[in-house]
């Protein structure tokens, strides 16, 4: 029997294997996990490898679409579409970048203990208390001492889902093909929930069986997944702007699973319609974005959800982002954690490329680019003329990207990363022009834009203005105001009135299709384009 050899950082592991199945899916039934966005078809070209030794069929026709010159010429495969013969020895360039349970720091603490006034005038619980967000690249939860309304810890981490793809539609489509794939994602989230909570106990020296009551927000694909509604409904564009019950029949099990109380609720904090999650509501509860008209709120993400409100009515859509906020789309792309560059800057009166300058999360050699080290490194990039406004590389770095770092991991820009980022731009611009038209608000009106999601915590306004993430405002009237999600679900788990306010708010929401949007397709081209965003209504 043949025998692949991976090496993966530090360590070389050889596994036999039967001929005709890719490298992908033979160190996959091995455990070893590498970068992924697809289900193995190719189309996200993240599963990167260099053959080092032995051969394999040639290049596929995927393969040929992803892979640059260079990367082909240096012997770069995907690891999808590689299908060897005999002994072959590979190593993993795009090496997956799952992490384990991170503590929360204290900017992403969202509801901080000034805050609890909010709930002041309530009777505290008894008892502690899970506040989760499960979102589609990342889980987040907090442990709560409910009587004395006192956060305790707080975890985050990779989704383990990714390994079934990097978007929400792949993965439900996954479900929808397979009830093994769909047991599978409904488990992998509550693994890891268990694992984040029964860490959080182990530093405070307590039993998770304490823990009696626990609440879970979500986007709707992530929450229909875990309680393993019928997928088939998610993937039906008439029920995108429907409600959809995401209630599980077995919440015993989750009981016995995360090791809680016996007795203890848990509350999966239903979504609004299809593509519109219980995460912006308790977003909206949070920024007390209808406390006044004229404001807006961006949750960025995979799915990007976006809010309105104009004094009587919650205006509502979505926009299927991809990963690219996120990173894990990126070639180049880790979280935003120790390692990741998260700020690009220019440097003296120079207009070339290399006068571009970075800062690394903690310090150190950089691992690859967050979300608003994307963003920085983009607008510089306009800036300097190496990127046209239409996402082209010019002059010398013409075709083969930007090239960040050079010593292993190599970290370049390439085309297909910036195309990923303003195809997401734009459908964040067309939501945005959507609901100002259909609530009959000026954009010169607005009297502030809350900028959520993890994506947001190091994001520099000003160069978000200048390719057109964000609109042409004032920054004094933009908030970034990091997990609103989290920070909401946690105001749910201290508050019953607030879960009273939060369906009150379901009955003044409207949710719009963007699909069902007039020019919608020529709203979109007219985005993708490098520049400030213009949004009068004509």
């Amino acid at each position: 029997m043949p025998k692949l050899k991976v090496f993966k950082d530090d360590s070389m592991h050889e596994i036999p294997f039967t001929r005709g199945n890719s490298v992908r899916d033979i160190i996959g039934a091995a455990g070893i996990s590498i970068r992924s966005g697809c289900l193995g078809n190719g189309a996200c070209g993240l599963c990167l490898i260099e053959i080092v030794a032995g051969r394999a069929e040639g290049l596929t026709q995927s393969e040929q679409l992803m892979l640059s010159q260079q990367q082909a010429a240096g012997n770069m495969r995907l690891a999808c579409q590689t299908v060897p013969g005999n002994d072959i020895a590979v190593r993993i360039v795009n090496a997956d970048a799952r992490s384990h349970w991170h503590s929360l720091p204290a900017d992403r603490q969202p509801f901080a203990a000034g805050d609890a006034d909010a709930v002041a005038d309530e009777p505290p619980q008894s008892g502690m208390g899970l506040a989760v967000d499960l979102g589609t690249t990342h889980i987040s939860a907090t442990l709560w001492d409910l009587a004395g309304r006192r956060r305790l810890q707080g975890r985050f981490g990779l989704n383990p889902q990714h390994r079934f793809g990097a978007d929400v539609m792949t993965r439900l489509t996954a479900a929808g093909g397979s009830v093994d794939a769909a047991e599978s994602m409904a488990r992998m989230p509550l693994a890891a929930i268990s694992r984040a909570l029964f860490d959080m106990c182990a530093v405070e020296g307590i039993s998770p069986a304490h823990v009696n009551h626990v609440a879970i927000v979500g986007n709707t694909p992530m929450l229909s997944l875990l309680t393993r509604t019928d997928p088939g409904i998610m993937l039906d564009p008439r029920f995108w702007t429907e409600p959809v019950e995401c209630v599980s029949d077995e919440l015993e099990a989750w009981v016995t699973d995360l090791g809680i109380a016996s007795d203890a609720a848990i509350d999966v904090v239903e979504p609004f319609a299809g593509f519109v999650g219980s995460d912006l509501m308790a977003g909206v509860l949070n920024t007390g974005l209808t406390r006044r008209p004229n404001r807006l709120l961006i949750d960025f993400g995979t799915n990007a959800e976006i809010a309105l409100w104009d004094g009587m009515t919650l205006w509502v859509t979505s926009a299927a982002c991809g990963p690219a906020f996120e990173s894990s789309g990126i070639q180049c792309g880790v979280p935003a954690e120790p390692g990741a560059i998260y700020r690009f800057r220019r440097q003296g009166e120079g207009s070339g490329a290399t006068d571009i300058g970075y800062d690394v999360l903690g310090g150190g050699q950089a691992a690859g680019i967050c979300g608003s080290g994307l963003v920085d490194l983009i607008a510089c990039l306009r800036e300097s003329g190496e990127l046209s406004l239409t996402g082209s590389f010019t002059g010398a770095v013409n075709g083969s990207g930007y090239l960040v770092q050079d010593r292993r991991p190599a970290i370049r820009l390439t085309k297909g990363d910036v195309d990923m980022f303003q195809r997401a731009k734009a459908a964040i611009a067309v939501g945005v022009r959507t609901l100002l038209a259909r609530a009959g608000i000026r954009p010169e009106t607005l009297e502030m834009i809350y900028v959520c999601g993890a994506f947001g915590r190091h994001l520099d306004k000003s160069n978000a203005q200048l390719i057109g993430l964000l609109p042409q405002l004032d920054p004094g009237r933009i908030e970034i105001c990091g997990n609103t999600a989290l920070a909401g679900c946690e105001e749910l788990l201290l508050s019953p009135s607030r879960r009273r306010e939060l369906a009150a708010l379901r009955g003044r929401a409207r949710i719009l299709n963007m699909a069902h949007t007039e020019d919608f397709e020529q709203l979109f081209f007219e985005n993708l384009f490098l520049q400030p965003l213009e949004l009068e209504l004509g």
